[in-house]
């Protein structure tokens, strides 16, 4: 039995379900796929263990777009929380504000090493390398190559499980771009000192140094279950358990035919005159029947997955930071989220705290494929030599596996997304590929969403009006640097170019 729909969305994402929402608000038939069986979300679901309940990642609900942000206030209108926002580096058995605060920074570098750093950051200025092509070469020439050492280079590894020299420089361009050191170190300064420029109107705000970010009082995941909701109470259809893994499109009507596997072994058929896909390209290129030239190329894309060992421990010890970077080599977790200062209400004990340790691996590898059991024992034994809690006060523990966190920046994406691109879109006009694995792009959830509402215009004006792969281009929107999605979709400055 095949069942009929105006727009099939592959994903309940951030993407996907904006796409959804915004399509029924129309009044349009739209039905989204998911392959996961019991949650909406993706990486942005909550997940609940306990009564204690994670992020996976941490998402903080922060952005310049307008467009973006009355978005989340309609389909959340009465669960936003405002939190304070504090980060930390720990480096060899010392904490760093981040971003920097300059004395403390200098204190706990030493006078020798803060001498080098800038003498280092002096000479890579002098003479920087023309045409940077990796990761390391554009962080080189931006910060000195001390900086790069101490600040970059031992996490970035970290996440991406290969070295420096062969990640994109458009990597470090897209995540790092708009934080000027001399800029960092005049706000360090101040900070340092107490002492606060305002803000100029217009002026772009960095997002390393906003102070405060709102986040949805239960997780996550709450905007996601709500725009699930409110897309079925519009006539949309959400349906969880569905694995697309069969997709082919009949060029004289203009129908794509979709097939869904469920858990239990049944398949569904669909078919529909749009197809929205936040997949990963990979997955995507490869469903698609005939094979596209592409398949190479998409088979080509990497990704780079991680370990979230959530431990609940009954200590006293708390710290204000939402997350701790991991800089020192010496452990093999990368990041420590601290729950209860996203939200007081993920912890429901006073008395206890949970903390997620952040481990990046690829699927399959040793840390992917390692018992439940081994990986609760090596983050009891990191987080005491990190010293956050001792390990004895843990009572509880959880690990989550989330495959294709990351879409991988390596020497060869770019031409390999390019290929994809534009093949589908030559050969298929109604196939739209939105957010962070759909696009492979390393976006934010205010991005993946920008990505769906440009979409959505497109599908209703019944052209490709705005180019989404624009989107970042005009604004990229960063750990730590300019952030900067569209201030509105009215504003002409910010908002895609139309295609021509």
């Amino acid at each position: 039995m095949s069942h009929h729909t105006e727009t099939l969305v592959i994903g309940a994402g951030p993407a996907g379900l904006t796409a959804a929402y915004l399509l029924s608000k129309h009044g349009r038939d739209v039905t989204v796929l998911e392959r996961d069986p019991a949650q909406v979300g993706g990486i942005s679901r909550t997940v609940s263990h306990n009564g204690y309940l994670f992020d996976i990642g941490g998402h903080r609900f922060f952005s310049k777009s307008k467009a973006v942000v009355q978005l989340w206030d309609e389909i959340l209108p009465n669960d936003f929380i405002e939190r304070p926002r504090l980060s930390r580096i720990y480096y060899k058995g010392k904490y760093y504000a981040y971003p920097l605060k300059a004395f403390e920074a200098l204190r706990n570098l030493g006078i020798l090493t803060s001498t080098l750093c800038v003498a280092s950051y002096l000479l890579a200025r002098a003479k920087p390398i023309e045409t940077p092509k990796s990761f390391h070469e554009w962080v080189r020439n931006q910060f000195g190559e001390r900086l790069f050492s101490i600040f970059f280079k031992t996490y970035t590894e970290k996440v991406w499980g290969m070295s420096c020299d062969a990640i994109s420089a458009d990597w470090a361009a897209q995540r790092i771009k708009g934080l000027d050191l001399g800029a960092a170190i005049r706000d360090a300064l101040k900070r340092s000192l107490g002492l606060r420029a305002k803000q100029k109107p217009g002026e772009p705000v960095i997002k390393t140094l906003i102070e405060s970010f709102r986040y949805p009082r239960r997780g996550p995941g709450m905007m996601w279950e709500a725009a699930a909701e409110k897309t079925a109470a519009q006539g949309g259809r959400v349906l969880l358990d569905r694995g697309v893994d069969g997709l082919s499109f009949e060029p004289a009507t203009g129908i794509w035919t979709v097939s869904a596997t469920r858990g239990d072994g049944t398949r569904e058929t669909y078919t529909a005159r749009h197809l929205i896909s936040s997949a990963p390209v990979r997955e995507l290129v490869d469903a698609i029947k005939p094979r596209p030239l592409s398949t190479f190329n998409a088979r080509s894309l990497q990704y780079r997955d991680f370990v979230t060992v959530a431990l609940i421990a009954k200590s006293q010890k708390d710290f204000p930071d939402n997350w701790i970077y991991i800089h020192d080599p010496s452990v093999q977790v990368g990041r420590v989220q601290n729950f209860r200062s996203w939200s007081p209400e993920m912890i429901p004990d006073e008395d206890h705290t949970c903390l997620g340790l952040e481990y990046f691996c690829f699927e399959g590898d040793g840390l992917w494929t390692a018992s439940d059991e081994d990986l609760v024992a090596l983050a009891k034994r990191e987080i005491g030599q990190i010293g956050l809690i001792d390990p004895r006060e843990v009572v509880d523990a959880c690990v989550v596996r989330q495959p294709k966190a990351y879409p991988v920046y390596d020497e060869t994406y770019a031409d390999n997304v390019a290929s994809v691109r534009r093949e589908l879109e030559h050969d298929f006009p109604t196939l739209h590929l939105v957010g962070r694995n759909g696009m492979h792009k390393y976006n934010n959830q205010d991005h993946a969403m920008m990505t769906a509402m440009l979409t959505v215009e497109n599908i209703i004006a019944g052209h490709r009006r705005h180019d989404v792969w624009r989107v970042n281009e005009d604004a990229e929107y960063t750990e730590a640097g300019v952030s900067g999605a569209q201030d509105a979709l009215a504003s002409e400055r910010l908002v895609p170019r139309k295609v021509a």
